[in-house]
């Protein structure tokens, strides 16, 4: 590895390292199979798969816990899938169903020999023993996935280990969020205005109003964070990177207990995966997670 690319990873290592793992994370909502597996439930339509499937791992748990934990989608998106997901199918189901789907979804976009290679058993192995590693102290979805057994097939103990990785971060960012003041509908104004997301997107696939939309910005505006266009202001970029830096901050413990060398190992040992999900066109456009505009790089 270049000593530019050892730096980098060192030193921004949660940076780095979500980059890397969130592609492959994201398969479970943009990959046919997912839907297909979903589907394959009962579940009527894909906002009841999505919550069935990321929510399993919490149990039957009411619709409340999951808003809580998910933290940016409005009450009633939830309440219209749970609890009544759980009618068709069980959460030890769903999880069962969501393995099955990562496996089919794996095994196509990177290929059986992929799949069977030493260096994809390496990278689920390093994976694993960082998600392993991982304080979950105040970290419900983390500590939840956490906690669910270890997969036999590498490729699914891979995106296993990387999904625990993911709503690690997830966690701790909420956290950041919540610490800052800054509430659901504010989060996705500042995603949105940082050209992270598609404004229209975020609003309606999280289903709030535009009234609840334009409250946010307006609280924003009076922070002196977004201007008269809704576009951010150097006060309100700054405040994204600070927000961004503390995410990263309390992403760090998984990778410092992981260890620098191979830490930079999975991270070389993702990055082919994560470039094939990239180019796959999978990841649609302004997509929540922000991750389409990185494709080729």
């Amino acid at each position: 590895m270049p000593r530019e690319r050892e730096e980098a990873v060192g030193d921004k290592a949660a940076r780095v390292m979500w980059e890397r793992y969130e592609p492959v994370h994201d398969l479970i909502y943009f990959a046919p199979e997912a839907r297909e597996a979903a589907d394959g439930l009962g579940m009527r339509g894909f906002w009841m798969g999505y919550f069935a499937l990321r929510a399993a791992p919490l149990g039957a748990v009411p619709a409340c816990v999951v808003t809580s934990s998910f933290y940016v989608f409005h009450p009633a998106r939830v309440a219209r899938a749970l609890p009544d997901a759980w009618r068709y199918a069980t959460p030890a189901e769903a999880l069962v169903a969501r393995e099955q789907a990562m496996d089919a979804a794996m095994t196509r976009l990177f290929g059986a020999d992929v799949i069977a290679s030493p260096e994809l058993a390496e990278a689920a192995d390093l994976a694993w023993e960082a998600a392993t590693a991982a304080n979950t102290a105040g970290r419900v979805l983390a500590a939840a996935n956490q906690a669910l057994d270890r997969p036999e097939r590498p490729h699914v103990r891979l995106w296993q280990a990387l999904t625990t990785l993911r709503e690690h971060r997830g966690d701790g960012h909420f956290a950041v969020l919540v610490s800052l003041g800054i509430g659901p509908v504010e989060a996705m104004v500042l995603k949105a205005a940082a050209d992270e997301g598609d404004a229209r997107l975020l609003r309606e696939t999280r289903r709030w109003d535009e009234s609840a939309w334009q409250a946010a910005e307006d609280a924003l505006r009076e922070l002196g964070w977004l201007d008269k266009d809704g576009a951010l202001t150097p006060t309100g970029a700054a405040g994204r990177r600070a927000v961004e830096a503390r995410t990263d901050q309390a992403a760090e413990q998984p990778w410092a207990a992981l260890g620098a060398d191979a830490t930079e190992r999975l991270a070389d040992l993702l990055e082919p995966l994560a470039r094939t999900v990239r180019e796959s066109g999978l990841l649609p456009s302004g997509n929540p997670v922000g991750l389409a505009r990185t494709a080729g790089r």
